[in-house]
């Protein structure tokens, strides 16, 4: 697999309607939803809780670069193929949000939309298109991914991974400038079974549509799982997660198996994280703590 990271290393290294993007009528919690449906008891003691978006792209250190740019953090590199973006004087376990890891691959991104992207919280109109001007500055294009005429922006990033940069809601006043990481699914409710007993997130709400999750300690930003169409291309962007302090990694990973994750082979090799798929073929890894 090209590049490395996968974060000890690191100390810290894109959620809108209509076929791709967001809840109905552009809102996180719709009407007549199903709050905290088909809720799964955790185990006690293990869970994993989501730490990295990681994104792949040609050029990982200009896209690291315009993800710490866009999100007021600082970058850091492990050298050629390898490049994260963090808030400055983070750590990369603490809760209050999720970080970015690019990783250099050979191969462009295709035509066809991510299946997990960023939405981008904004506290006012002002705002929105003043983050937007910027973007687009640091090198962001407009996309066009069947969204229509809608409150947010949708962008892509300078290797056209999509993103979008949303109107204000208040519900995103205190999740720092990531809102939520939105991941397309077939089956939320499924993928509500599944990553409700995976993870150490409190389910906020699953209806048919959507699944909502965001940390326990009630910060950072949310995790949407939005019914979409079917996958066809092998993900681009994945989540990363670690287990609690004191669980044991290869525990969680045989967990995750028995749960209905299954093991993923991308040419990484001899590494100390684990590739999986989720029931659905979402891609994701499990991360060692040091």
């Amino acid at each position: 697999m090209a590049g490395q990271s996968k974060k000890p290393q690191v100390r810290g290294q894109i959620l809108g309607s209509g076929p791709f993007l967001f809840s109905p009528a552009g809102s996180l919690f719709g009407d007549g939803a199903d709050v905290v449906a088909e809720r799964v008891p955790k185990i006690a003691g293990m869970a994993l809780r989501p730490v990295l978006v990681n994104m792949k792209a040609l050029d990982d250190s200009a896209v690291g670069r315009f993800w710490a740019e866009a999100l007021g953090w600082d970058v850091s590199s492990e050298g050629r193929g390898a490049t994260a973006a963090q808030p400055v004087g983070f750590d990369w376990l603490d809760p209050v949000t999720v970080c970015v890891d690019v990783i250099a691959v050979p191969e462009p991104k295709t035509t066809t939309k991510n299946r997990v992207h960023l939405d981008l919280a904004t506290t006012s109109a002002a705002h929105q298109a003043e983050l937007v001007a910027r973007l687009q500055s640091l090198g962001a294009t407009p996309a066009h991914v069947g969204q229509g005429k809608v409150p947010w922006t949708v962008l892509a990033d300078p290797e056209g991974n999509e993103f979008c940069v949303l109107e204000p809601r208040e519900i995103y006043r205190d999740t720092g400038p990531i809102a939520r990481v939105v991941v397309d699914c077939a089956d939320p409710r499924a993928m509500a079974r599944f990553w409700d007993e995976a993870m150490d997130w409190t389910l906020h709400e699953v209806t048919d549509d959507h699944a909502v999750w965001r940390s326990a300690k009630g910060v950072g930003p949310y995790l949407e799982f939005l019914r979409t169409g079917v996958k066809t291309v092998p993900d681009r962007v994945h989540l990363d997660l670690v287990p609690d302090l004191g669980d044991d990694k290869a525990a969680e990973v045989a967990r995750l198996r028995a749960l209905g994750a299954t093991d993923l082979d991308v040419g990484q090799g001899d590494v100390p994280w684990t590739c999986l798929t989720d029931p659905e073929g979402h891609e994701f890894c499990v991360l060692a703590r040091s």
